[in-house]
């Protein structure tokens, strides 16, 4: 029977706190925030939990928390991943986060770099296991990436691609934290460029797409993700040798901060105007309203009506198989947003990104992964994603893979 902390009880960290709950091999969840109503809230509609309030500055606050667990699941926002990290290796715990860390370094990939070596030498010392972009992008769209690889001998590009195109009727642009997303916006991005891992501009480099189950064409561009590092830095012992790959993101957030950005007002520099010292992103911010994540708001939203309920996340893979130049094209398909709620009482982003990450957890809590020390979630072993999509499965979240000569 294992024992979890779950550190961030927002919409990704309450979600695998419910799985959990139902999970037989889980004997205790400790919900822990520094917010206090949300552990409270939590708390009151689980089985097995207990709340604690951390302060994730303090690395004994969180090595107090965490005394005696089997796992620990890192929800926080990313610049507390070292403190977490930390913690994990002082109580002997495993390790799971949604993403990876940037503060380690300046240059991002050399931080994920970092991770690898230095965590990797550490949690593989005392025997456990730390797995970095554990949600659905990362986490899931990198276990997609990994099975497209099943189908081509030598692969040269991949192109990820994560369109959201749930809106609502009131003023709502993002359905997670609104200062994760406009951080997500605004910060440097990656991609790999002829085998070199190298800085790209942030709402550039357009692409346009007809996804299935969408109503019309689609507009994405270059966006700060964990996949596009992370393959990089694997991709001849994971991705065939991939010479070129991309994340792009469009949808409401995009349509809504893409002008922001190219306008300046999500900078982090501060600015006088008038006489008066601001900082633009903190601006922006301190007007957006949060993510709906208690059932009774989301039901509200939902019952005023949605403008739309779409969306795609897709894969493209072009490489060699059997002496012809293929493109092997993976789809993803998940509850959307009102069905989402119908079936767990949550949002289709809720939905997706907390049960994909919950699906990680379950794993830690049947023992199955082989790997001991810290990787990410591309570097899941064939039978390991195997596992994981069965369980995926399970939730109707599959993917559908299509191989096309070209």
């Amino acid at each position: 029977m294992k024992k979890i902390l779950v550190l961030g009880t927002g919409a990704q960290g309450s979600t695998v706190a419910q799985r959990m709950d139902e999970e037989p091999n889980v004997s205790q969840i400790i919900c822990a925030d520094a917010d206090h109503k949300a552990v409270d809230e939590l708390v009151k509609i689980l089985k097995k939990a207990s709340g604690a309030y951390v302060d994730a500055d303090d690395i004994d606050s969180i090595i107090k928390a965490a005394e005696g667990v089997d796992l620990i699941v890192n929800a926080l926002p990313i610049r507390f991943a070292p403190k977490v990290l930390e913690a994990a290796i002082a109580v002997k715990a495993n390790y799971q986060d949604f993403a990876a860390t940037d503060v380690l370094d300046s240059w991002w990939p050399k931080c994920v770099e970092m991770m690898y070596e230095d965590y990797g030498r550490r949690f593989k010392e005392i025997g456990k296991t730390a797995i970095i972009g554990t949600g659905s992008a990362p986490g899931m769209m990198c276990v997609a990436a990994k099975r497209s690889m099943t189908h081509l001998d030598t692969c040269d590009d991949i192109l990820m691609m994560v369109y959201e195109g749930v809106e609502a009727k009131r003023f709502l642009p993002f359905w997670w934290s609104p200062f994760t997303a406009l951080s997500d916006m605004t910060d440097p991005t990656f991609a790999l460029k002829d085998g070199e891992l190298v800085e790209t501009e942030p709402h550039s480099l357009p692409v346009t797409r007809h996804f299935k189950g969408c109503q019309g064409p689609v507009t994405l561009v270059e966006h700060a993700h964990d996949e596009t590092v992370y393959m990089g830095l694997n991709k001849d012992t994971h991705f065939k040798g991939a010479k070129n790959i991309n994340f792009k993101y469009g949808g409401v957030g995009i349509d809504f901060s893409t002008p922001l950005y190219r306008a300046g007002l999500l900078s982090r520099e501060e600015e006088t105007y008038k006489g008066h010292t601001f900082i633009p992103f903190d601006v922006i911010v301190s007007h957006l309203p949060p993510a709906p994540k208690y059932h009774d708001e989301i039901k509200e939203i939902l019952d005023e009506g949605l403008v739309k309920d779409e969306g795609a996340f897709v894969v493209e893979a072009v490489g060699m198989k059997d002496g012809k130049r293929v493109l092997v094209e993976t789809y993803l398909y998940a509850p959307g947003c009102v069905e989402s709620f119908e079936r767990a009482g949550i949002t289709g982003e809720m939905y997706l990104t907390g049960q994909c990450g919950s699906l990680f957890t379950k794993m830690f809590v049947n023992d199955e992964y082989t790997q001991k020390g810290l990787i990410s979630s591309d570097m899941l072993t064939d039978e390991e994603c195997g596992k994981y999509l069965d369980y995926a499965a399970q939730l109707d979240i599959t993917l559908e893979t299509e191989v096309k000569t070209l």
